[in-house]
């Protein structure tokens, strides 16, 4: 791929805005060389204004979403994409959410440009379990590990019953439950499946991928080994 076509797949503008960056001397390689359109460079080896170039097409992300921030490229409010740089916007394949969390749920969110990967983690067929862990209004009442697990709950509206999930009690109103599918708003209306109300929500692992200490509003890209920690059993599955 010409490096032209490459930059601007990137979202470092239109072609013709990175043919003027060549024109300007901004692209060169590590040692301050200028590039011109048509030479052969490894990725690694390109700079604009002295910045390695963004990852290549293939790229996963993981940001720990804030409150308040949708996952929708549409959404008249704040968005997560409003968090990464302008040019993510722009690249080409477009870098999309694996999945969604809710404007009242924080955490664990991850982004991709690469579809088959995209589909290979929310498929039911992979069985990727999602933790979270949930605030509630009111005590637990003890019943709820076994319902979550029966595999018979159901939800209002739902003609098919829940996939079996797993709740570990962190203390009388605090909660961990693990699923492998993900229902629209599915850990709210499970908690109001049994009387209880959720106060506060976040993602903490897909798979046995963690958010590492990653701060609130902070992402970063993934490497190879870590996107198999996805496929993985989260550690205390």
């Amino acid at each position: 791929m010409k490096l032209v076509k490459l930059i601007a797949n990137l979202g470092y503008g239109s072609r013709k805005d990175v043919a003027l960056m060549f024109r300007e001397g901004r692209i060169t390689d590590p040692d301050g060389e200028v590039l011109y359109a048509d030479d052969k460079v490894p990725h690694e080896h390109i700079r604009i204004d002295d910045e390695p170039l963004d990852p290549p097409a293939g790229l996963v992300l993981m940001m720990n979403k804030p409150l308040g921030a949708t996952c929708s490229r549409k959404d008249i409010g704040r968005v997560v994409y409003d968090l990464l740089p302008p040019r993510y916007r722009m690249r080409d394949p477009a870098l999309s959410t694996v999945g969604r969390l809710d404007r009242d749920t924080s955490g664990l969110l991850l982004f991709t440009d690469d579809g088959a990967l995209l589909h290979r983690i929310i498929s039911p067929k992979s069985c990727v379990a999602k933790v979270y862990e949930a605030t509630l209004a009111s005590d637990l009442r003890g019943d709820e590990a076994a319902l979550f697990a029966s595999g018979t709950m159901m939800l209002e509206s739902e003609k098919d019953p829940l996939e079996p999930a797993t709740l570990h009690v962190l203390s009388p109103r605090r909660a961990r439950l693990t699923l492998t599918e993900g229902r629209y708003h599915q850990v709210r209306r499970m908690f109001a499946a049994v009387g209880n109300h959720v106060e506060t929500l976040s993602r903490v692992s897909v798979g046995a991928l963690t958010l590492d200490g990653l701060a609130q509003g902070e992402w970063r890209a993934l490497e190879e080994r870590e996107i198999a920690r996805i496929f993985e059993a989260p550690a205390d599955a």
